[in-house]
């Protein structure tokens, strides 16, 4: 009984992480990109293909469909994870929603070359962890209507998710979400790395 269980385990690992990754694949944004203004954005702007770099480069309207794709990336992911593992059992939806991260980040289906993976973090965060998520939208609101300013009030709901979960759920839960957090200051650290060397070699 407990083999079968232990392998019924390892085989829900198994599809949620090769799901969650060919999910996190699809490149949304440069499908967007190449549809509205056949441009690579992994060549123009901060090359970053995500949200904010199609915001800039096609304007607010063209990019809401990389905003509702990246997130719901993270979010078909997440809820993988949920129905294989039933009610009350939050692992897999972590390790779902990091698997459309990695491949958000590193997409089979776009040369391994992607994006930060912030907005599929946000997809999968409304699903394992839904209160604590709540709260930080809450929050990011409050302080959109104060600032006008989204970046500052993303920055806010952001960093205040972790705390908030913290207070709520627990420090397991936390560590979890802070290793995908972790995951997305490496991509920025990357992309840092990478424009350095790209202005060393312009010298």
């Amino acid at each position: 009984m407990l083999s079968s269980m232990s392998s019924q385990t390892a085989v829900d690992v198994v599809i949620t992480i090769v799901v969650g990754y060919l999910v996190g694949s699809i490149p949304i944004a440069n499908l967007v990109a190449a549809r509205r203004a056949r441009v690579d954005l992994r060549t123009v702007g901060d090359r970053n293909p995500g949200f904010w770099n199609a915001r800039e480069t096609l304007g607010r309207r063209a990019a809401i469909p990389v905003f509702v794709g990246d997130v719901a990336k993270g979010a078909i992911a997440a809820l993988i994870g949920v129905a294989l593992a039933g009610p009350g059992v939050w692992g897999l939806a972590y390790v779902g929603t990091g698997a459309a991260m990695v491949g958000h980040a590193f997409p089979v289906f776009a040369r391994f070359r992607g994006g930060r993976s912030i907005l599929t973090f946000v997809g999968g965060a409304a699903f394992f962890a839904p209160l604590p998520f709540a709260i930080a939208i809450a929050l990011l609101l409050v302080v959109f209507a104060v600032t006008r300013s989204f970046a500052r009030a993303a920055q806010v709901g952001f960093f205040a998710f972790p705390v908030v979960q913290l207070v709520i759920e627990g420090p397991y839960r936390t560590a979890a979400t802070g290793v995908l957090m972790t995951f997305i200051g490496f991509r920025f650290a990357m992309a840092a790395w990478t424009d350095r060397r790209r202005s060393l070699a312009q010298e």
